[in-house]
């Protein structure tokens, strides 16, 4: 590019400092061949939220921080208008800042990073930015640490990336992709940093709204009043397949989480995404069990993965389920050793391992002993058998799980279990199925490892044949519905 083509184009952009519509209507090729030729220009939300922009840059409470939430439906383009905005932001104003992150590490490299990587390089200043993996920096010499944009993968235990991100009298631009999965602290640390004065800040906050509860959900309730908020139905957006949106709409109903959720960009009608409600879990601590006795006695053990996990071993008979051993610390040879001790002392039915991580160890070593007939590995991210109703074989048997502590289960009476029962959240996946929170991402929550819960969970992953019928002759009642192979 010629110099006086380079210094054209730097008035022409300059003049879009304060207006981000009007720059992502001429920086790209819209309606020419290629990516964008069926696009006249951006999206008509994305035309409202950029227009938003422009009028706070060009009113009285500019250096005023801008707080944006979007609660949206699937498919509606808000990675590009993440792309557009990302563009904007550096190419109008001299060492600009923005920082992106997003709900889940796969969703900022799978995502976020690919969209706004390809609207830079589709914009009209693609030759001012060199965009790495987890960056675009200017590349005038001397700017490349002072004007970029930084994806960065949050961390609860380190979140000091948001803290120290100042750019006085400059600009800073933070992006939230899935917002719904941001940590609170997260949230918290962001806020405190955009304290720099006469300095343009502008935070967006993008997602499904998929819990009733954190601090985006509060953006759109008890924070509302500092937030420009939008809720978007993605059938009414241009450019989205509103048939297909129309048939999912059909199978799950209107009123449906799922279709609240992905489709209408509302927060759950549930309200609380608890899995197992916690006075389930109550009545089951105080829960007495008879008949059990004559029932199937399984056992399962939890294998801990981290060093602050436990692993946990216990039986289930029927209706009344234990513990026999937590610890921590052993070894795959010694957490064998400890459950060849509890199948020798309870001689159960079936026995269940947790077959993922060092599990897959101690099967082998039990299988080596001699122990495998009874014996049923157990992973919790395999396929569910009903594949329509539930993500994964854990969601499932926590599922069966749920079930049977609503009927009448007895459990051990100690908070621990209860923490664990009622920690793990859950969602409805793209596909409509029941999808548990995962370990990792209750710890994210400041919620311990659900070892004992995921341990009575396992006892639901295999049916084993009901006992012979009991003889008339002995003086043996019942104390559930006749037949029930519960107890």
């Amino acid at each position: 590019m010629s110099a006086s083509i380079q210094e054209q184009l730097l008035v022409e952009v300059a003049r879009h400092s304060r207006d981000p519509l009007a720059y992502a209507s001429g920086a790209y090729r819209w309606s020419k061949p290629g990516a964008l030729q069926n696009a006249a220009g951006p999206r008509v939300w994305q035309r409202e939220i950029l227009a938003a922009i422009r009028d706070h840059l060009n009113g009285p409470d500019r250096f005023l921080p801008l707080k944006i939430a979007v609660a949206a439906g699937n498919g509606i383009g808000k990675s590009a208008l993440i792309g557009m905005l990302t563009d904007w932001a550096l190419s109008t104003c001299g060492d600009s800042r923005v920082m992106l992150t997003a709900g889940k590490g796969e969703q900022l490299d799978s995502k976020t990073i690919p969209e706004v990587g390809r609207w830079v390089r589709a914009g009209i200043t693609a030759d001012w930015w060199e965009v790495l993996g987890r960056s675009i920096r200017a590349k005038q010499p001397g700017h490349d640490k002072t004007w970029r944009a930084d994806f960065v993968t949050w961390s609860e235990e380190n979140p000091d990336a948001f803290s120290g991100l100042h750019n006085q009298g400059r600009r800073i631009v933070i992006v939230f992709d899935e917002a719904s999965a941001i940590a609170d602290v997260i949230w918290d640390v962001t806020e405190g940093a955009l304290t720099d004065q006469d300095t343009e800040i502008i935070w967006i906050a993008f997602g499904n709204p998929l819990r009733s509860t954190g601090r985006f959900a509060e953006c759109f309730g008890i924070k509302k009043h500092r937030w420009l908020t939008r809720q978007i139905d993605s059938r009414t957006v241009e450019g989205v397949n509103l048939e297909f949106l129309q048939q999912q709409v059909a199978d799950f109903g209107e009123d449906h989480d799922w279709v609240r959720v992905h489709i209408r960009g509302e927060f759950p009608a549930s309200g609380d995404l608890q899995f197992i409600a916690r006075d389930v879990v109550a009545r089951a601590r105080r829960y007495k069990s008879q008949g059990h006795e004559r029932m199937p006695k399984i056992l399962a053990a939890d294998i801990a993965r981290f060093g602050d996990d436990q692993t946990v071993i216990g039986c289930r008979q029927g209706r009344r389920a234990w513990i026999l051993q937590k610890y921590r610390g052993l070894d795959t040879m010694q957490t064998a050793a400890r459950i060849v001790k509890e199948i020798e002392a309870e001689a159960p039915d079936a026995v269940v391992v947790d077959a993922d991580g060092l599990g897959a160890g101690v099967v082998d070593r039990l299988r080596q002993l001699g122990y495998g007939a009874k014996l049923t590995e157990f992973h919790g991210g395999a396929a569910a058998y009903d594949k329509a109703k539930y993500f994964n074989r854990r969601a499932e048997c926590y599922a069966e799980l749920r079930a049977q502590l609503q009927n009448g289960m007895e459990i051990p009476d100690l908070p621990e279990i209860e923490s664990d029962l009622t920690g793990p959240e859950y969602y409805i996946s793209e596909k409509g199925q029941i999808q548990l929170e995962s370990k990792a991402d209750m710890k994210k929550r400041g919620l311990s490892s659900p070892d004992i819960g995921d341990m009575l969970m396992m006892t639901f992953a295999v049916q084993v044949a009901r006992p012979k019928p009991i003889n008339p002759a002995q003086n043996f009642s019942w104390s559930h519905q006749a037949g029930s192979w519960m107890g």
